[in-house]
């Protein structure tokens, strides 16, 4: 994500300054420049924006030590970003942090909107709920615009969705688990325009939900992706096959939430692949 995003920046006549462990071995560009953590704020130039997109991925089995790490990366990421604007002269305009859909739980009957007030109670939930809370130390301590981005499942050729396409892609397609979870997701084009949505637009603030507007159920989601790679729809996956094989990791395929974009919406912002057929059939193999 944030490769396409440093991109469309550029091509918006922005220059990004990404935070990074080890700075030293990155090669600067027209596109962007990598500062280190230890970087001292206040010797550079304005920043309008700080977008946090980083954090341990959730590919992996879940054992004690990688939940902690999924979960204490993101917390003290986002932490070092606070402190780092708070020693800023000159405060950026906005802080956009991620967040994610799992911040409700599971649900196959409930619709979530940015109104909806209730989190959920597993893990994911608790990660997404304390990684909110650290990025709004922005705006409570510091008076700064904070937009909180929930992402749904990011369609593209990176991250989750080439793991879900690769079985129909070995004609092994079908649904997973009961097919009934819901899967709420978003095109990576609309996911950077989203953001930059969200960057220009000084009335938005709070969560914002990163999905499209037409979430799918599971064995729905799947029988398009067959229809879309000319692939048999036709091999379900037990959610017990499922967990066996990755553990407490399959709830991210097993379960889901109903979740709807209504405060990007609200705002004006349209979507360029609101139905999955057309989202799925602009991403190149």
């Amino acid at each position: 994500m944030g490769k396409h995003l440093t991109k469309a920046l550029h091509e918006n006549g922005h220059h990004t300054y990404i935070l990074t462990r080890s700075p030293e071995n990155k090669q600067n560009s027209e596109l962007a420049t990598f500062i280190g953590y230890e970087h001292d704020p206040t010797t550079l130039p304005h920043i309008n924006a700080v977008i946090n997109l980083a954090g341990e991925s959730l590919f992996g089995y879940w054992t004690k030590s990688k939940k902690q790490s999924i979960l204490e990366s993101r917390i003290n990421i986002t932490q070092s970003l606070v402190e780092m604007i708070k020693k800023m002269d000159n405060k950026p305009d906005v802080f956009i942090s991620g967040s994610a859909v799992g911040y409700f739980g599971s649900s196959e009957d409930k619709i979530f909107t940015e109104a909806t007030n209730e989190a959920g109670n597993d893990f994911l939930a608790e990660v997404a709920l304390e990684w909110e809370a650290v990025a709004n130390q922005a705006e409570n301590q510091l008076g700064i615009r904070t937009v909180l981005l929930r992402f749904g499942v990011i369609l593209g050729n990176e991250g989750a969705f080439p793991l879900m396409r690769l079985p129909v892609k070995l004609f092994a397609g079908g649904k997973i688990g009961t097919g009934e979870q819901w899967l709420s997701w978003i095109h990576i084009h609309d996911v950077v325009r989203l953001i930059q949505f969200c960057l220009n637009d000084p009335k938005i603030e709070g969560p914002v939900h990163a999905t499209a507007p037409n979430p799918k159920r599971n064995k729905d989601f799947m029988r398009i992706l067959a229809s879309v790679m000319h692939r048999p729809y036709w091999l379900p996956v037990p959610s017990s096959m499922i967990h066996l094989l990755i553990g407490e990791m399959g709830q991210l395929v097993t379960k889901g939430q109903y979740v709807l974009p209504k405060k990007a919406q609200d705002h004006g912002f349209q979507f360029n692949y609101p139905h999955l057929k057309e989202a799925i059939g602009s991403i190149e193999d």
